[in-house]
């Protein structure tokens, strides 16, 4: 079933939030954290999870902190959610990798094939940008 944790959730808001940083400075864990109102321990078990699919690097010290590795336009939503939710297929597989659903095959196959499209399509830098613009995305698929 394709449904979202708040740890997808909270990593595609983080990952806002760095690209909306100077690139070239790291951010501190506590100011993240303050920032978005997130434990300290929560928020760094998430840029653990994101530094280890070398979407963000880390720094430990006093200048320490997290960045993004590459540019906000080369990141998308869909990315950063594999990352933290794995699969994001709305069709149920069996074992042998056959669809499972109780007919309506073709529906669920390009209803998933729309909503990949679509999160594979839009990056942090258009995120950043609507909230900057303080607009809304038009979510139509």
């Amino acid at each position: 079933m394709l449904k979202f944790s708040t740890r997808g959730q909270y990593a595609l808001l983080v990952m806002t939030d760095l690209a909306e940083q100077d690139p070239e400075k790291y951010v501190p864990l506590k100011l993240l954290s303050h920032r978005r109102n997130l434990s300290v321990k929560y928020l760094e078990q998430i840029l653990i999870q994101l530094a280890k699919a070398n979407l963000v690097t880390g720094l430990r010290g006093l200048n320490g902190g997290y960045k993004l590795v590459k540019p906000a336009g080369e990141y998308t939503v869909g990315e950063i959610l594999r990352v933290m939710e794995g699969d994001l297929s709305c069709i149920s597989v069996t074992e042998n990798n056959t669809v499972k659903s109780l007919g309506n095959e073709t529906f669920w196959s390009d209803f998933n094939k729309k909503i990949n499209e679509y999160i594979n399509s839009v990056t942090l830098e258009q995120i950043v940008k609507k909230n900057q613009e303080g607009s809304n995305f038009d979510y139509c698929i």
